[in-house]
């Protein structure tokens, strides 16, 4: 079994997708309303796009101090 990459799986839009569309999914069938269901899916959305910014930011800023010795200058 392979270990899930974690940083990868929450940077994708498709996952959040399908993580939204499974809670309000969810939602409706548990008797929510629809205005109710489109709320979290917004709200997951949102979170999401949060999430995927910190990451991917900082993977930049990894990258760009993996290059700098200890004196902070270019290798």
């Amino acid at each position: 079994m392979q270990k899930i990459d974690w940083k990868r799986k929450l940077t994708s839009r498709k996952f959040w997708a399908a993580l939204a569309g499974f809670v309000s999914g969810l939602v409706a069938a548990f008797g929510g309303s629809e205005a109710t269901a489109t709320q979290i899916t917004g709200l997951i959305m949102a979170g999401a796009s949060v999430v995927a910014y910190i990451l991917g930011e900082g993977w930049t800023d990894a990258a760009g101090t993996a290059g700098q010795d200890a004196d902070g200058g270019r290798g």
